[in-house]
């Protein structure tokens, strides 16, 4: 794989506290192949045989698969909770009366200054990427201000950084075996305690086949 190391957590999250910033990334463009070819809005699960260091015991929401490439969230790598208003503050956010604190992840080794939060479908912004019709990504400012004065989604996962693979790159690592898939699971997405996510996405992959 050509992807960084998701294992320098420490700076990552040093990007998330001193210069992280929330954009919209540059997604694949969808293509014509008929997406049932590909494996949006599936979880990605490393398999045990996994031999990249970077990627054991990963689980990886996938938000776009198409002929043009690949782009994905890990959910099992928190980074640690920080108050919400203090990430905003450190987004050049100061919002008034915003409270409650929020876990932080690792969404990925790619770009770890740009911050993505997955979410449930009860909430849309013009930036949301559906992604099948239960869960939901936004990035901006604006999904953080919400989560914090009560007005976001029922479930949310934020996450900075994500997991990319260039044209047949992911193709490529699910025939060798690297991955498995399964089907998206909201409390594996966002309830789940995140040591044993893994175990259960396996789990869940054995009961499938």
């Amino acid at each position: 794989m050509c992807l960084m190391s998701v294992q320098r957590l420490g700076l990552i999250a040093a990007a998330v506290s001193l210069s992280a910033t929330l954009v919209y990334a540059a997604l694949p463009e969808r293509s014509e192949v008929p997406e049932q070819t590909f494996v949006t809005g599936q979880l990605l699960v490393a398999s045990p045989t996994m031999g990249d260091p970077r990627f054991v015991q990963t689980v990886i929401l996938m938000v776009r698969h198409d002929r043009n490439g690949a782009l994905g969230i890990v959910i099992n790598r928190p980074l640690g909770d920080r108050p919400l208003a203090k990430l905003l503050e450190a987004l050049g956010d100061k919002e008034a009366g915003v409270t409650g604190t929020v876990r932080i992840f690792a969404g990925g080794p790619v770009q770890p200054d740009v911050g993505f939060v997955l979410h449930s479908a009860d909430y849309h912004r013009a930036d949301t990427v559906d992604i099948d019709g239960h869960v939901a990504m936004t990035s901006s400012h604006e999904i953080l201000r919400d989560i914090g004065n009560h007005r976001g989604p029922n479930k949310s996962l934020i996450a900075f950084g994500y997991a990319g693979w260039a044209p047949g790159q992911l193709e490529g690592e699910l025939a060798h075996g690297f991955w498995f898939t399964t089907p998206q699971d909201a409390k594996l997405v966002f309830d789940d305690d995140r040591d044993a996510v893994w175990d259960h996405a396996m789990k869940r992959r054995t009961q499938d086949l």
